[in-house]
């Protein structure tokens, strides 16, 4: 096995699947046994959900909601994800933790290192929802932060496209695919993987950051048993 313990950051578009908002059953059912099929190999499984499935923030179209509030209520939406794909696993018969840095005692627990680490060696995939906890933090971030706390061998980036490009590919079909690039170039070229925060939480901590398209059945374990796919970002 090339990755004995991973972060896997999951955008909350796409547990709604084609309509990018609410749940898709299928979408849900399918993420499930992906991890099922990666952590039944004995990799540690740490899982960082999305909310924009939910809301956006303060991204969200015709609210006024503050910055402030409206990180809030995003935040909240990784804990609605969170749950909803902690119920999948279990009825999948894979244990589970679940952690949120919004604090909501009578769900989850504060995540800590030793409580995040303690739940992976008992075997448990472990959700992290709630971002950092902090405004003004994307979940990109929380899922860097989350990445150094478990000392994960790498994040893994869950997208529907198989890599990173030097512009859209679904917009520009002449867009180049990057295999490996490094930390500095992808701020430089202000590539849209993830956001700056994360890249340097990342790169201070010698975590690379592989994207890849999640929506290929089998990747998930491909990447974890080694095979070369998708796009590495690493010092």
């Amino acid at each position: 096995m090339k990755f004995k313990r991973i972060l896997l950051k999951l955008s909350g578009e796409s547990l709604g699947g084609e309509k990018g908002y609410g749940f898709d059953a299928a979408r849900l059912s399918y993420f499930a046994e992906e991890i099922k099929k990666a952590w039944a190999l004995g990799c540690e499984i740490g899982l960082v959900p999305g909310g924009g499935n939910i809301f956006r923030g303060a991204r969200n179209e015709g609210l006024n909601t503050g910055r402030v509030c409206g990180d809030y209520m995003g935040m909240l939406g990784t804990l609605i994800n969170a749950m909803a794909l902690q119920d999948e696993l279990e009825r999948r018969k894979v244990p589970t933790a679940l952690f949120s840095g919004l604090q909501v005692d009578r769900l989850c627990d504060h995540p800590t290192e030793a409580r995040i680490k303690a739940a992976l060696a008992d075997k448990k995939v472990v959700l992290l929802a709630g971002g950092t906890g902090n405004p003004f933090f994307t979940t990109d971030s929380a899922a860097a932060l989350r990445a150094a706390e478990m000392e994960a061998d790498v994040l893994l980036k869950g997208t529907r496209v198989d890599g990173i490009y030097s512009d859209d590919p679904e917009k520009n079909p002449g867009a180049e695919k990057y295999k490996r690039i490094t930390f500095s170039q992808a701020i430089n070229e202000n590539l849209k993987i993830m956001d700056t925060t994360a890249f340097t939480l990342c790169r201070e901590n010698n975590i690379p950051i592989l994207v890849f398209d999640f929506s290929q059945a089998g990747a998930l374990q491909k990447i974890v048993q080694g095979e070369n796919i998708g796009s590495m970002v690493c010092p």
